[in-house]
């Protein structure tokens, strides 16, 4: 007798739907509650189950059964007079099963397995991801808001955006290797309530003062959020579906830098400019309640080594004065007083750190890890990925804006085809790695980017915006094909103990890309202007785009190298 048809929980993709689709048979024979159901995965792979109990007065119970794909349940015994329990067993392919228990009255609650709980892992990672990445491209939408609101100059208001690249940059290794060394739950779970935390108090800013100070709070948070959340994924996913996760991570980046600005300025426009912090709030809350409930928590280790402190301070302050020095070096002069000793101080403190990791027992970055070719090329090739990204992002307004004109609306608009065809190419691509390797779609994402980088460098005073349109599609399909593969090759070569400083290391190599690529564009872009003559932004973009192209097929050459 059937008791009722399959109910259906999620969809088989999907960014935040991450639950397989569970179908279930209920029917009863002979006295007995019979279940089976089949769970078909991300993957394709499959989960054969059978619930069996007696029915027999309450007490009753099952101790065990078996049950293979396509044949039948084996012995059930029973003992005692208490709830019925059931046992399921998991099949790919006629495999031998394994035994769970559940209440009678709690049946129901137990659809959702272990293979289901990673998807929610997935989500709740994913909903962390969006949030930071929709505050960074929000916040950057609405300076001029800010300006006006708080009634300060255009030099300081930049400090809004610069203290948080400053000091995420700095602390993501320190606080990788925290999470190998006390749990990366722990540091992730905390990392959230803080950027929530901050953004409230961004949004209670009752100067600029208070806005860079708890900006600088909000990175000090993020960090801890960017350092962990791949290597949560990565401790949670088999590796034949890492390169999925991350490709589906990163389309909730994408899709957070893409509704971030006009999210922004919808929102500074017609609720106010501190409702685009508010907005973290709930956001937030719901990735911390996922993550409470279904992030497990880490083995404790024996014999924890200590905290390289000392390590940490001189790394964050020698990539504290590198970046300051990129960063301020187009406005100051690259021969500047200030940007030489900044120089020079980095590098004094960066050799100490080197100096230091090489000699004590437990360093912060165990420099061993860049031994391995297929880490030390990932993280190079991420390094060259993000300055043509970020070049993209620094010129390409220049040249719709001053060049061609346009509104600064009609510009965000164009500029959305690039992240946009990121979100279409990151899942597929990082699905395909966990097949295939990860070489391949890394060298194809990087030649494909390459391409879109030397269109955009041939445009005009009279380009069709259709073509302009095509080469940032072109761009955004191989970064989106690059990123997953090359992050899963990354944090596949480390060790598991070593997940969260690997994960540090990415975001590390993209930080520095980032502020590398904005510097590179800055300095072309100085330069060509200063030199004059008709059409001077127009050759200054294409020049620079040009230099990113080049990059970019060395980025080619790096990513085979693994």
């Amino acid at each position: 007798m059937v008791l009722g048809p399959g109910i259906r929980l999620g969809a088989r993709l999907g960014v935040l739907a991450l639950l397989p689709r569970l179908c279930l048979l209920v029917a009863v024979r002979s006295g007995s509650i019979r279940v089976s159901a089949s769970v078909a995965g991300m993957g394709g792979g499959a989960l054969s189950r059978v619930l069996a109990a007696a029915a027999a007065p309450r007490g009753a119970v099952v101790e065990r059964g078996a049950h293979r794909a396509g044949g039948e349940a084996g012995a059930v015994h029973r003992t005692g007079a208490g709830a019925r329990e059931f046992l399921w067993a998991s099949a790919r392919g006629g495999g031998a099963s394994s035994t769970g228990r559940a209440r009678e009255g709690g049946a129901a609650s137990q659809t959702v397995s272990e293979i289901d709980r990673k998807w929610w892992v997935l989500a709740a990672v994913g909903t962390g991801t969006f949030m930071s990445a929709l505050d960074g491209s929000v916040v950057n939408s609405i300076l001029p808001f800010l300006r006006t609101a708080l009634a300060t100059d255009v030099a300081t208001i930049e400090w809004v955006v610069t203290i948080y690249l400053l000091v995420v940059s700095g602390l993501l290794l320190g606080f990788g290797r925290l999470g190998d060394l006390r749990g990366h739950k722990g540091v992730y779970m905390t990392g959230l309530v803080g950027f929530v935390s901050s953004s409230a108090l961004c949004g209670l800013s009752p100067s600029v003062a208070w806005l860079i100070g708890a900006r600088a709070v909000q990175a000090i948070s993020a960090a801890m959020l960017f350092a962990n959340s791949p290597a949560i994924l990565t401790s949670t996913f088999p590796g034949k579906q890492r390169g999925q996760a991350l490709g589906l991570q990163a389309v909730m980046t994408y899709l957070g830098l893409t509704t971030g600005p006009s999210l922004g300025g919808l929102l500074a426009q017609h609720v106010g400019w501190r409702s685009v912090f508010y907005i973290n709030v709930p956001v937030g809350a719901v990735a911390l309640f996922l993550s409470a409930r279904f992030i497990a928590r880490d083995e404790p280790q024996t014999n924890r080594p200590p905290f390289d402190s000392a390590g940490a301070a001189l790394f964050f302050l020698g990539l504290l004065a590198l970046l300051v020095a990129l960063n301020r070096g187009h406005s100051w002069g690259w021969t500047s007083p200030q940007v030489i000793a900044l120089a020079l101080c980095s590098a004094a403190l960066l050799v100490a750190f080197v100096r230091r990791e090489k000699r004590i027992p437990h360093p912060m970055l165990d420099l061993r890890l860049f031994s391995r070719r297929a880490f030390s090329s990932a993280t190079l090739s991420a390094i060259l990925n993000y300055v043509c990204v970020y070049g993209i992002v620094f010129l390409v307004p220049f040249y719709l804006i001053q060049g061609r004109g346009l509104k600064t609306g009609q510009a965000g608009v164009l500029l959305t085809a690039q992240p946009l065809a990121m979100m279409i190419s990151a899942p597929i691509s990082g699905t395909l790695s966990d097949r295939i390797g990860v070489r391949i779609p890394s060298m194809a994402g990087m030649a494909v980017l390459a391409c879109g980088l030397f269109l955009l460098s041939r445009v005009g005073d009279d380009t069709p915006y259709a073509h302009i349109t095509m080469a940032l599609v072109v761009c955004g399909l191989g970064t989106g094909t690059f990123i997953a593969p090359n992050s899963s090759g990354l944090m596949g070569a480390a060790p598991p103990e070593k997940q969260g400083i690997a994960a540090g290391v990415l975001a590390t190599a993209r930080n520095a890309g980032m502020v590398l690529g904005v510097g590179l564009s800055g300095a072309i872009l100085t330069t060509i202007l200063h030199a004059g003559g008709d059409s001077a932004v127009v050759r200054a973009v294409g020049a620079g785009l040009l230099v990113d192209a080049a990059l970019a097929v060395a980025g080619v050459l790096t990513a085979a190298l693994r």
